[in-house]
């Protein structure tokens, strides 16, 4: 894979990583057929035909050439057969003297909050630009190259543009982590870790609080992961606070001396880095300062300030899209994120900036208060509720705040002390008393209507990738989820509300 996209790039033949659930989770293959569409590739690669055999023949056609490292199928080709055929060295320094700052490298898809998957131009000035960026931001860099041990997949901008070329920038040793923070994955991630100790270790929030409690009582992989480190970095949705505190303690224990902690903000437009923490902080949240040579307006929106960027690192629009191109920008030509940011010290903007969620999820209560969405979802995560993996908060148009709750199953199994399924546990009244209590908890600190959590409910199924409602990373999609379960929205604010209802500081009836 890796060797494709540089050969690609090479040569100034976009590189398009496609995620492979579009391929093995989904089912329709909707998303696969509509970056197809888009782009029309020439080549396409896979690494197993067998496992591909599906996604493949949804797609293939007489012009494309279909590559698989094994188990090839009817009409493809193997990836080293490819290579012995390829010897035009000529042709390919043409090709490569052709190229420049505003060659297409990659075309990165996402979904956003509703539609299609978007294609994201994504030139070779936006990467270069970015990775001297973050050289000049973090000068341990240049001491020693980088090691990382990365899960995190190349379709996304964050493994596959901050990651990845970060370790080429820099001549380091990526090792492709086989595992992820899912049950039965993470203990080879463990694995993985004291094998071979990081210099830097990037994660997303749901990674680390799946890695936490293995940290916590396994003393040979606090060493293998703290050791080396210079830095531990967390992006792609925000750290809750207790996360943090814990993340700092066991790096305490393993190193006698604190840890540089630190986190970044930007998007698939951006490549990613417009902001970066280049600078101590001690809570999270904060999202640092204007990467070099990057620059952000705060403009104000709806009862925020929306951030706004512009830099040379910033995508001229997306494939074959020139409406969604144009409305990318505004009329000063900044890029709009939609993304909501603050001074952590008005008095001071050598503070940072912090994040302050997305705009586009925030709504009013009937009362004409806004609520911010992010903030709610964070505190909520934040008491630490075992039985709680996700949450999406509800009440548009509504007297209260709701929440629709994702249950952990791990934490629920070891709350009950039986594997039962989610349709079973979701009913106990040990996982329901527990989510009460945490909730609870929660409203004791944000008594106020634009933040105190009226009702719950815990969901059986889980977020849905072919509707959108989730990422392969794990993002939950906010409006995806709300849109999608409108009918389990609407019964969470029903009344009389059922049994499955969750009321806070109301106790029920003994017959009910």
């Amino acid at each position: 894979n890796a060797l494709l996209q540089l050969a690609a790039m090479q040569v100034g033949v976009p590189a398009v990583p496609v995620s492979p659930a579009y391929s093995l989770v989904s089912q329709d293959l909707v998303n696969l057929r509509h970056i197809v569409q888009r782009v029309a590739p020439g080549l396409v690669y896979a690494a197993d035909g067998v496992r591909y055999a599906r996604a493949l023949a949804a797609i293939t056609r007489p012009d494309l050439t279909a590559v698989v490292s094994s188990d090839p199928g009817p009409g493809q080709i193997t990836f080293n057969k490819l290579s012995e055929e390829t010897d035009d060295l000529e042709r390919a320094d043409a090709a490569h003297a052709n190229t420049g700052p505003h060659t297409l490298a990659k075309i990165l898809f996402t979904s956003g909050s509703t539609g299609l998957p978007k294609g994201v131009l994504n030139t070779q000035r936006m990467l270069c630009s970015n990775q001297q960026a973050i050289a000049q931001s973090w000068p341990f860099l240049r001491a020693r190259p980088p090691v990382l041990v990365d899960w995190l997949p190349w379709h996304h901008t964050f493994g596959g543009n901050h990651n990845f070329n970060m370790v080429l920038y820099h001549g380091g040793s990526l090792y492709i982590d086989d595992g992820k923070p899912a049950p039965g994955l993470i203990e080879r991630t463990a694995e993985n870790l004291r094998a071979h100790p990081p210099t830097l270790y990037f994660n997303v929030p749901r990674g680390f609080d799946v890695l936490l409690p293995y940290l916590e009582r396994d003393a040979g992989l606090r060493v293998g992961l703290f050791e080396q480190l210079d830095l531990l970095f967390y992006a792609g949705a925000a750290l809750p606070q207790h996360l943090w505190a814990r993340l700092e303690a066991v790096a305490l224990r393993a190193r006698g001396a604190p840890l540089f902690m630190a986190s970044a903000w930007g998007a698939t437009e951006t490549s990613p880095l417009i902001t970066t923490v280049h600078f101590p902080i001690d809570h999270a949240g904060i999202i640092g300062l204007p990467a070099p040579g990057c620059e952000v307006k705060l403009v104000p929106r709806e009862g925020k300030l929306e951030m706004r960027a512009r830099g040379p690192n910033i995508t001229p629009g997306y494939v074959r899209e020139p409406e969604l191109s144009i409305a990318a920008f505004d009329e000063d030509g900044w890029y709009i994120t939609g993304d909501a940011g603050r001074l952590a010290d008005p008095c001071d903007p050598r503070k940072g900036i912090v994040f302050d969620g997305r705009i586009a999820e925030d709504f009013k209560l009937t009362s004409g208060t806004w609520v911010n969405v992010g903030a709610v979802r964070i505190a909520a995560l934040a008491t630490g509720c075992s039985a709680i993996q996700d949450l999406v908060v509800a009440g548009e148009g509504q007297a209260e705040i709701g929440v629709l709750v994702f249950p952990s199953l791990p934490g629920c199994h070891a709350l009950t002390g039986r594997p039962a399924a989610l349709d079973v546990l979701v009913a106990d009244a040990v996982v329901r008393a527990e989510v009460i209590a945490a909730l609870e908890s929660y409203n004791t600190e944000h008594a106020g209507s634009s933040r105190r959590i009226g009702r719950a409910l815990l969901l059986v199924d889980p977020p849905a990738l072919d509707a959108g409602e989730i990422t392969d990373k794990g993002y939950i999609n906010q409006r995806a989820v709300l849109r999608q379960r409108a009918a389990l929205v609407a019964k969470l604010y029903a009344e009389p509300p059922s049994d499955d209802v969750l009321v806070l500081g109301v106790t029920r009836s003994p017959e009910r």
